[in-house]
């Protein structure tokens, strides 16, 4: 399932996972078998603060609301906090859903009069840190809470529950409405589970956007806006419990300030976006460090196109402009040096290759007779200055991406160039995280952006970001995530199949015919997956690494820091 974080947007990632240990002498490849994590025993003993680098602070931390959408605010507080159905770990190579330590067992989906009902129960060593039982009464106020405030960030399969029932403390049921495959995606990453003994009958946002102080998870959070995030071990944790006395996010906005920051010792682990300057830092190697990059990513780059704003709102100048492209160029230009080549052919992400056919976007390669002939059937013709033009206006178009990100603002720069030579006129203009995914993209005022979409858990499903009822409108209270105002009618209910048909049989076909006709629309430009980068100090012991969905900060409490 994807869903829109408006952090970078965001990372997190794992496809041909090469591992990187970075010795004293500066560095070399493993030999090893790739991995997603590297266990490293330190024999330290319990205690100590570790500092970590923080590249963007959350805006609020009310999990269910629309102000919620950063990434870095759920990698450092809500992961750390709530307590989810599922943790996401390999399992013989493939991303897996495995019950978290809140759970007594996996969930059981099972039919009931032509209903589909998913049971819950919760493990009996569940506490909250205030030594009240987790129970079924929690996930039904985190159901109920999600399906009535008005300020919800996104609804998805939340509003397909008919009943969320307790017949015991530790059991839940929940009734569907009708099937829904990806039940799995609910009580996980995006909300988790709430308290409903602290919150039920108050004001729950009020409560929890500037912080709070209970917790369900290994760690209590203490968040001083715009300058950190500290992390204390919650006593009554029924799962392992820290050793590491403390853990400080410290906020650093600019990603050349933070690797500073870490290669001074300042702080002693970073989960920066794939910049030029990472690139080159993991190339040369750190000494005292130890990294892992990968391509297998929850997140797809992309150009994303207005379909209903002018020049993109005309099928053939889409379709024209994917062939005016070279994507291979670009990608291998940003990640050559870490072994990433190849654009991505589909906007499903790699971690859910299975449901997405690899080459719906392939033929998208440059060709410029096809970017002739589509606009001159389109009625275009070149004017003096070489840019194609129709009714008195030109295919001038303006790409706003997160200002100050210099690996977009080199792929518009080399985007510009291609363009030009193709007669296109293309320019740009980059908000910041805040504006671009707070009012310019919700709002529709834009043509096109470039940013990534985010899987919050290992469904497929691009029926939130491409199904026509998901576009923002006044009738669904603008929270549809459908930025690109997307509209192909012959692929909506085979996207919309693809989140409530629970045979696989039938569903990954659908969802890779999907696909084909998003592409053939070229509704929006696929680029890169995105890779993810994890540095760490060898300070840091235990098993270190990314997370597809939840980063590599999830499992911090089993983590030892030396010295």
């Amino acid at each position: 399932m994807i869903r829109t974080r408006r952090s970078f947007i965001a990372l997190s990632a794992l496809l041909a996972i090469v591992l990187v240990a970075c010795g004293s002498s500066g560095g070399s490849k493993s030999s090893g078998k790739p991995s997603a994590s590297t266990t490293t025993t330190l024999g330290a003993a319990p205690g100590g603060t570790l500092v970590l680098g923080a590249e963007q602070d959350a805006v609020c931390a009310d999990w269910i609301n629309k102000c919620a959408a950063s990434s870095w605010g759920s990698w450092m507080m809500q992961y750390q906090t709530l307590p989810r159905v599922f943790n996401y770990m390999k399992q013989d190579g493939v991303w897996a859903e495995v019950p978290s330590d809140a759970m007594a067992s996996f969930p059981t989906a099972t039919m009931v009069n032509g209903k589909q009902t998913v049971t819950y129960t919760l493990s009996d060593k569940a506490v909250w840190s205030d030594g009240q039982p987790i129970t079924s009464a929690d996930i039904k106020y985190t159901a109920d809470q999600i399906n009535t405030d008005k300020n919800v960030y996104d609804p998805t399969g939340y509003e397909k529950i008919e009943e969320v029932t307790t017949p015991s403390p530790k059991v839940a049921v929940v009734t569907f409405k009708e099937p829904y495959a990806s039940w799995t995606a609910l009580f996980g990453a995006d909300y988790g589970i709430q308290p409903s003994h602290i919150l039920e009958g108050k004001n729950r946002d009020k409560l929890m956007k500037d912080g709070y102080s209970w917790s369900g998870g290994p760690w209590i959070a203490k968040w001083q806006k715009g300058v950190s995030v500290t992390l204390t071990p919650n006593p009554n944790y029924y799962g392992t419990k820290p050793t590491i006395q403390k853990v400080i996010f410290k906020i650093i906005a600019d990603t050349a300030s933070e690797f500073q920051a870490f290669k001074a010792g300042e702080v002693l682990g970073i989960y920066p976006q794939p910049e030029p300057s990472a690139i080159a830092t993991i190339k040369g190697g750190v000494p005292g460090t130890k990294s892992v990059y990968s391509a297998d990513t929850g997140a797809v780059e992309a150009l994303w196109l207005n379909n209903q704003a002018f020049p993109f709102d005309d099928v053939a100048v889409r379709q024209a402009l994917g062939y005016a492209i070279d994507r291979d160029a670009i990608v291998k230009r940003l990640f050559g040096d870490v072994g990433v080549t190849k654009a991505v052919q589909s906007l499903n992400p790699p971690i859910t290759a299975k449901y997405a056919d690899l080459n719906a976007w392939s033929q998208y390669v440059p060709n410029p007779d096809k970017v002739n002939s589509l606009m001159t059937g389109a009625g275009w013709t070149k004017n003096g200055s070489g840019i194609w033009a129709k009714g008195g206006k030109t295919a001038t178009f303006t790409v706003q991406s997160t200002a100050g990100n210099k690996r977009r603002e080199l792929t518009e720069q080399i985007l510009q160039q291609m363009l030009q030579g193709a007669g296109f006129d293309m320019k740009i203009k980059n908000k910041s995280a805040d504006d671009l995914f707070g009012s310019v993209l919700g709002s529709g005022n834009y043509q096109a952006s470039i940013y990534a979409q985010q899987a919050t858990n290992i469904n497929p499903g691009l029926c939130q970001i491409a199904c026509t009822s998901a576009i923002p409108t006044k009738q669904n209270n603008q929270t549809g995530n459908n930025l690109s105002r997307i509209s192909v009618p012959a692929a909506d209910p085979l996207l919309a199949q693809v989140d409530t048909d629970t045979d696989p049989a039938t569903r990954i076909p659908a969802s890779k015919k999907a696909d084909q006709l998003l592409a053939a629309d070229q509704v929006s430009l696929p680029l890169d997956p995105l890779p993810n980068i994890v540095l760490w100090s060898d300070r840091i012991g235990g098993p270190v690494g990314d997370n597809p969905v939840v980063s590599m900060f999830w499992n911090m409490n089993e983590w030892t820091l030396q010295g």
